[in-house]
């Protein structure tokens, strides 16, 4: 494995599962010190310990970071723990609602909009000023290919990942002059221990979705996150990299 993240730190939120995890384990793998921010900090922590198992430097931290003040406490937390923040992938979000947006309740929309947008807002709003103070960096926003196409039932859904992605895009030209690269990360659908619940019809419909015939791997978009993230994207910036198996090609 390469070394392109030795003396970097790296924040990660929503880092205890799926592709927060697998990009927190990717990162350490590669030298850097990550944080891994979580709603559950036992999950979090448990992925710490596997990092630090493979000699790797990682700590964890707990919060809800739909709170302005849980992404401040993390920046600092970072800071206090390894001196400078360098990356930020601003990942956690869910599902939220789903079916005719004229039933959607009113209390999961605006929980849909705190986690998957406002949460991406105030990271980035904290985040920037310690990655200037540490010379430059990168940033991650996690959007989807439902950031870029709609699709029905997912009203609240895609409406906030598309407000990820333009508001990457808005960001990325605010900070390239000095030094910050800010990227958005759409995948297609994802494997996940969630899709266990479905049916097998119902898996291989998404799977029908994708012409490479197969869902993604959480790991298949670590590595598209490590890349921008890192020195070998060092000309890339207000991207929209799509991991979907050819889902937004169609």
């Amino acid at each position: 494995m390469s070394t392109r993240f030795t003396n970097k730190t790296a924040l990660i939120t929503g880092g205890a599962s799926g592709i927060g995890k697998a990009t927190a384990l990717r990162l350490a793998a590669e030298g850097a010190a990550v944080v891994v921010a979580d709603l559950h900090e036992q999950a979090a922590q448990t992925v710490v310990d596997e990092i630090v198992s493979k000699g790797g430097k990682a700590v964890a931290f707990g919060g809800d970071f739909t709170l302005p003040e849980v992404n401040e406490a993390a920046v600092s937390f970072t800071v206090d723990q390894f001196g400078a923040l360098h990356l930020a992938f601003n990942n956690a979000g869910i599902i939220g609602p789903q079916g005719p947006l004229h039933e959607t309740e009113l209390s999961g929309y605006r929980k849909l909009m705190d986690i998957n947008l406002d949460a991406v807002f105030y990271g980035m709003k904290y985040e920037v000023p310690a990655i200037l103070a540490a010379g430059g960096g990168a940033i991650v926003n996690t959007a989807s290919i439902l950031g870029l196409v709609g699709t029905s039932g997912y009203v609240p859904y895609v409406t906030a990942k598309h407000a990820v992605s333009g508001m990457t895009k808005s960001a990325a030209l605010q900070y390239a002059a000095q030094g910050i690269r800010i990227n958005s990360v759409h995948p297609g659908y994802i494997d996940t221990p969630l899709l266990n619940e479905l049916s097998r019809e119902e898996y291989n419909s998404l799977v029908a979705l994708h012409p490479i015939g197969r869902l993604g791997q959480a790991e298949e978009v670590a590595s598209v996150v490590a890349f921008l993230l890192s020195d070998d994207a060092s000309f890339v910036s207000g991207s929209q990299y799509t991991v979907d198996g050819g889902y937004t090609a169609q």
